[in-house]
């Protein structure tokens, strides 16, 4: 079994009848046009049933909360950035060297959220759970393994949500629009510290 298969990409189809693929696609597509015209902020999941003429019930029961319907709008765009660091050209993807090919998946990371910061916002206020699964848990087992091999004299799994930490919507946002900095100001700053992690420390 390939690498790829065995991490869990968020939004894997699961089987499900006709008429609950018409009712996911249509509540999906509503949520999409409220955020559209009111923000992510506003999104709300009664409000979201009411327009797509569906019970809340169903859209509790396919989505579960705010956040997972937040991850199934930005669904796509995850699935192409899990491809380029698993499947994708070097640095990002196979070929480049272990440290290298962190600190091009931590900037690539930046990339990933900047386009949907109002979205990531709302999944940072969800639930642990919520959180950190789905797409955090990937991004934790492909840092945590390539940092298993550049620095195998530390403890990866720990470093791994070390490195992911500063890699975040709420802490973007705020460096953006309170500090001054650019998201250029940003990378710089993650390649740094990704450097100086898988470093290994002078005998």
């Amino acid at each position: 079994m390939s690498a790829r298969r065995q991490l869990p990409v968020l939004g894997q189809p699961q089987p499900e009848r006709a008429d609950a693929a018409r009712n996911r696609q249509k509540i999906i597509e509503v949520a999409a046009r409220m955020i559209e015209c009111r923000g992510a902020g506003q999104l709300s999941l009664d409000e979201v049933a009411k327009e797509a003429c569906v019970g809340v019930g169903t859209v509790y029961r396919r989505f579960g909360d705010r956040a997972g319907l937040v991850w199934a709008l930005i669904d796509e765009r995850e699935r192409r950035f899990q491809e380029a660091f698993l499947s994708g050209p070097p640095p990002l993807g196979p070929g480049a060297a272990p440290a290298e090919r962190a600190e091009a998946f931590l900037t690539g990371l930046v990339d990933r959220l900047v386009p949907q910061l109002d979205l990531f916002r709302l999944v940072e206020l969800g639930s642990a759970k919520s959180r950190f699964g789905g797409p955090y848990r990937v991004h934790h087992t492909h840092l945590a393994t390539l940092l298993a091999q550049a620095r195998p004299d530390a403890d990866p799994h720990f470093l791994a949500d070390a490195l992911l930490a500063p890699i975040n919507a709420h802490l973007i946002s705020y460096q953006c629009e309170t500090r001054g900095l650019t998201i250029e100001d940003i990378k710089t700053g993650i390649s740094d510290l990704a450097r100086s992690v898988t470093t290994r420390p002078a005998p």
